[in-house]
């Protein structure tokens, strides 16, 4: 997969609230898919897609533990979603930049 399709597919996967939720649970270390399910009032298996979704866009990994096949969390395209937009953080600092300016003269006008 080239680093473009890998970006769109992580940024695809993390759209969504349920599977950001997924993967902060991951955070705290690696969980089966019934544990990752717990605090979600949905299906096992719509919870299991949300898991695939995460895993083709390689956010998560599976492991082969007897007949667990726990997730855990793989911070590479994480990594490269940050790397990513540090290429474009110059561009948003100066239009943040600007844009604190001009909230700071429509404030000394308004005085």
């Amino acid at each position: 997969m080239e680093q473009d399709e890998r970006l769109d597919a992580a940024f695809s996967a993390l759209a969504h609230p349920t599977r950001r939720a997924i993967l902060a649970r991951l955070v705290q270390g690696k969980a089966t898919v019934n544990a990752l399910a717990e605090p979600f009032d949905t299906s096992l298996p719509a919870v299991s897609k949300h898991i695939r979704v995460l895993e083709n866009a390689g956010l998560i990994e599976r492991e082969r533990d007897a007949q667990f096949r726990p997730c855990t969390l793989n911070t590479k395209p994480i990594q490269d979603i940050a790397d990513w937009t540090e290429k474009y953080r110059h561009i948003w600092d100066a239009r943040f930049d600007v844009m604190g300016t001009l909230l700071d003269k429509m404030k000394d006008q308004s005085s």
